[in-house]
């Protein structure tokens, strides 16, 4: 099994059962990782915290300070999502980390895994969407920044436009940021990526299927990347709670293989996150999430 990085606190945020943020399905993917033998123990790696100062290396540094000091304002807490608790930011900081770590494993092994991440909500100083901090905007900095990387592509296959990123992105040329979504979801307000696919509600398998496809080699046809940051959300299901695509489990798998074999094949390192994913049921949503883990195994054996 390629490296995956893993930190309980992931799902340690103890929020309402009416939440609408899938908090148990950070520990319910690893534990069925573990249950159905796609992992071992020793396959995973735990993260550090992120600093704040490599934080507010990408974001405000009054923001970093609010949030560690929990001296947000009520307006921009409701804007979060999430209450502004100690546990909250804690699995924050431990997530950004998190998909820091698995840039760096992926740069030495070819590919990692991390059982978090995705913030692609979160902007220059303020966060949505469940989103505190921007892991992919942070990780591909330090990739950059720390690794001497010269060029970073964020290629973001969540239902909804990474928006934040795509506003960040813009501030730095050596980040690319690359977004298929669904046009008529969150959030209203679009930002413009460097490459966005906006597909309609209803999408067909395989109309999504061959648009990842053709943005993918679109992008590193164009950008050539040296990493690929990998946002393999699976709200594109046609059954998620909050997506409008009509995906099956299948679907994500292929388009889970096909991102990473094609990254194999132009030999670019690949960091993978989980990214997006709505259920009341943790069992359906490790399934999902869990077709990343498989196609992973079947590249890199």
């Amino acid at each position: 099994m390629p490296a995956l990085v893993y930190h309980a606190s992931y799902s340690q945020l103890a929020l309402p059962s009416h939440h609408r943020f899938p908090q148990s399905k950070y520990q319910a993917l690893y534990q069925y990782l573990l249950d159905h033998h796609i992992a071992k123990p020793q396959d995973f790696h735990r993260p550090s915290q992120i600093t704040p100062e490599a934080l507010a290396k990408i974001h405000s540094p009054t923001y970093v300070e609010q949030i560690m000091s929990r001296a947000l304002d009520a307006k921009a807490v409701r804007r979060l999502g999430l209450p502004l608790t100690e546990a909250v930011i804690t699995r924050s900081l431990y997530s950004v980390g998190g998909t820091v770590l698995a840039c760096e494993l992926a740069q030495e092994q070819g590919i990692a895994l991390q059982l978090s991440g995705g913030y692609h909500h979160a902007h220059y100083d303020f966060g949505s969407g469940y989103c505190l901090f921007n892991d992919l905007m942070v990780a591909a900095h330090h990739a950059i920044t720390q690794n001497g990387l010269n060029r970073v592509l964020i290629f973001d296959c969540d239902v909804h436009q990474g928006d934040g990123t795509a506003s960040l992105s813009q501030h730095y040329a050596d980040i690319i940021s690359c977004s298929i979504h669904c046009q008529s979801n969150f959030p209203a307000r679009k930002q413009h990526s460097d490459l966005d696919i906006e597909l309609p509600q209803g999408t067909s398998e395989s109309s999504y299927l061959e648009a990842v496809k053709q943005t993918l080699d679109l992008a590193i046809r164009l950008y050539q990347p040296e990493l690929i940051l990998y946002d393999a959300g699976v709200d594109i299901h046609q059954d998620d709670d909050l997506g409008h695509l009509g995906v099956s489990t299948q679907g994500i798998y292929l388009r889970d293989h096909y991102v990473i074999s094609t990254a194999k094949q132009k030999n670019i390192p690949i960091a993978c996150v989980i990214g997006g994913g709505y259920s009341k049921k943790p069992l359906v949503l490790s399934q999902r999430h869990t077709q990343l883990f498989i196609a992973a195994n079947r590249v890199w054996p």
